[in-house]
């Protein structure tokens, strides 16, 4: 046992070694998150009337629009780039700041004053799920999941804090402010009414457990109206906020999501039933007037004048014309990409294969600068598409129930089906290598196709592997199938009548998606975000290396040391291999050394650069920053001062190079 505990350290050392990073969050092993193409389902929407502005979230990033003309929005700007899947937004027509509510990521705050250059002033992670935002002078609001309500002092955009908080005892989606009061849509707990006039120190003083589940919440005179999911609306008399007590209510006939009051009306995103009008001059006896069944599930609502924006989720932005609430027409959308299924790259573009949606299929984004992709291009195909394969001048999607679709990307900005096969199955994956398509057809695992004849072909081998086979790639003598709930599958090939496993790596969510580079398979495992396996021994892989995408991460492509995931909700992320050495990704002809003598560290700079020199642990964590700025060309001397015996990690990063040398201390 001893000598097996040993043995597990030097590979852990060995691994340490030659790629311990800059390591950005604790939900990460050797990868770093580079840039996204974030955008996906829509599930917020915000507005500014002074401006004509709509802004709209679209899975993990918010296109800002120019809606003078309701029928015609149009994009001003992609640059809205968030961390984690926008839930919640809220402008602040006084300074032109967007506040939002960004999931795992928590607030986000934007300077919008340009709306072409939006420009990011700071961000707070909140400890759950930031799901939605309110803000009243010099206070964010956040509803926190998990973690309730909490205050966050934005009065320095650049450095938000954390000044109090409430831990409702539901799960907190929504929060409006009215007063001196807080009211927060809560789940399963219902409505929770929150003293804030001394903000370090809020207090429940009310409640009303709805009959539902609370999503949403508006206030409006003396009334809190409630989205209750699966009970509809919920009118709650919060004249006496100690004592709430409902008084009239109207199951609508979809989820109730999200509510917004105007006038004698209440405008409800009803999820699958979408845009629901309610008569509420009577509170107590609530009446639908009229409803406007939009293509996907309605998320959130905001009304201005005779307009409701409704976000639509896998639909993007619906412009409703409620001039006639009885009998209200939609006149205007932006249709939002709708869930990045998978990826591929060529050159200077990803494609994504857009799954689901209005108008999804094949999205062309231009990558050159990988720390802000744009898109350019899109093809809507007529299914669902799932996956995407480049060769040549040609995409080949596979798109569901539509089968395969041919698309000519030899103009990138302007991709044109050119041919298709209507397959009677539902191949959900496919490669091809030399004479042989090999098909990962769901429930029957891998298929082996002898393409020799393209008009006949013919059925050759396959292997049934244990779970379901939703993605496959070639390389050498060996396929590799993502398989779902059993993860990374090797099989043998070199014999293609008579294909074979010989080994197999169980990843911890579902295996969705795979691609291989070197020795190294790259797995989206839906749930458990980005896998690197080690391959280099087929019969025996390892994961060596893993993000935890905000998503869920259903397709990867490589180029290089760059991974790009095709990431469900929030679209197309971006991450940089560190298991890669360093002198594959570094070019420039530098002369440049860290030398390690006792506690000292040496090194010497041929220009001005910035410098970091942090320390790392044997685990990988970083537990000191020796030096961070700008620093002179010349000598350059450090002295390591950490009390404890062990093994650490120095690693000097510039502009041009990253080096890491080992330095072991002994007391």
């Amino acid at each position: 046992m001893e000598l097996l505990k040993k043995t597990r350290v030097l590979v852990i050392f060995g691994i340490l070694v030659f790629s311990i990073g800059l390591l950005q969050a604790q939900d990460s092993l050797n990868v770093r998150f580079i840039g996204n193409w974030p955008f996906g389902p829509s599930y917020a929407v915000n507005y500014t009337a002074e401006r004509n502005l709509t802004f709209c979230s679209s899975g993990g990033g918010v296109y800002i629009l120019d809606v003078h003309e309701h029928a015609n929005p149009v994009k001003i700007s992609e640059g809205i780039h968030t961390r984690g899947f926008v839930y919640g937004l809220f402008y602040n027509a006084y300074d032109s700041i967007l506040y939002i509510a960004d999931g795992n990521a928590g607030l986000e705050i934007w300077d919008v004053k340009s709306p072409l250059n939006p420009v990011k002033l700071g961000d707070y992670d909140t400890p759950w799920t930031a799901q939605g935002v309110a803000v009243s002078d010099s206070y964010a609001y956040i509803a926190d999941g998990g973690a309730g309500l909490r205050i966050i002092d934005i009065s320095t955009p650049s450095s938000p804090q954390e000044i109090g908080y409430c831990d409702t005892p539901g799960y907190a989606y929504g929060v409006t402010v009215s007063d001196s009061y807080v009211y927060v849509a809560d789940g399963g707990a219902g409505l929770r009414i929150i003293d804030i006039s001394t903000p370090s120190s809020p207090q429940e003083i009310g409640y009303y457990d709805t009959p539902g589940y609370a999503y949403g919440v508006t206030v409006s005179d003396s009334y809190a109206y409630i989205a209750d999911y699966f009970s509809g609306l919920r009118i709650i008399d919060i004249s006496t906020p100690s004592s709430p007590q409902e008084i009239g209510y109207y199951d609508t006939p979809g989820y109730a999501r999200e509510v917004v009051v105007s006038g004698s009306y209440a405008y409800i995103a009803d999820d699958t039933t979408g845009l629901r009008i309610i008569d509420i001059s009577t509170p107590s006896s609530p009446q639908e007037i009229g409803y406007y069944n939009i293509p996907s599930y309605a998320s959130d609502v905001v009304v201005l004048d005779s307009y409701v924006y409704v976000a639509d989720y896998f639909s993007g932005l619906r412009i409703i014309d409620i001039s006639t609430p009885s009998s209200p027409q939609e006149i205007g959308y932006y249709d939002t990409p709708g869930y990045a299924l998978d990826v591929a790259v060529s050159s200077s573009y990803a494609y994504v294969a857009d799954g689901w949606g209005e108008n999804s299929g094949l999205r062309v984004i231009d990558i050159s600068t990988p720390s802000s992709p744009q898109e350019i291009g899109y093809y809507d195909t007529p299914g669902c598409a799932r996956e995407v394969i480049l060769s040549d001048s040609y995409a080949y999607v596979a798109d569901g129930d539509s089968g395969l679709r041919i698309i000519d990307i030899s103009t990138p900005s302007s991709p044109q089906e050119i041919g298709y096969c209507d397959t009677p199955g539902y191949a959900y994956g496919i490669a091809v290598s030399d004479s042989y398509a090999y098909v990962a057809d769901y429930f029957s695992g891998l298929r082996i196709i002898d393409i020799n004849t393209p008009s006949s072909p013919q059925e050759i081998g396959y292997y049934d592997t244990p779970g379901c086979a939703r993605e496959v790639v070639v390389s050498g003598s060996y396929a590799y199938i993502a398989d779902d709930t059993t993860g990374l599958r090797i099989i043998d090939i070199s014999t293609p009548s008579s294909p074979q496993e010989i080994g197999y790596y169980d990843t911890p969510g579902y295996a969705f998606g795979i691609a291989v580079s070197g020795s190294y398979a790259y797995v989206a495992d839906y749930g458990a975000g980005l896998r690197i396996i080690d391959i280099s021994t087929p019969s025996s892989p390892q994961e060596v290396g893993y993000y935890d995408t905000p998503g869920y991460a259903f397709g990867v492509a490589v180029s290089s040391f760059y991974v790009y995931v095709a990431d469900g909700r929030t679209g197309l992320q971006i991450y940089e291999n560190l298991l890669l050495g360093v002198e594959k990704r570094f070019t420039k002809n530098i002369n440049l050394d860290l030398l390690v003598s006792g506690r000292t560290i040496h090194y010497e700079l041929p220009q001005v650069t910035m410098v970091d020199i942090s320390v790392y642990n044997l685990s990988g964590r970083k537990i000191k920053i020796l030096f961070h700025g700008i620093q002179s060309a010349g000598d350059h001397k450090k002295t390591l001062d950490i009390p404890n015996s062990g093994i650490y990690f120095i690693r000097l990063t510039t502009e041009w190079v990253n080096i890491t040398k080992k330095m072991i201390l002994i007391r």
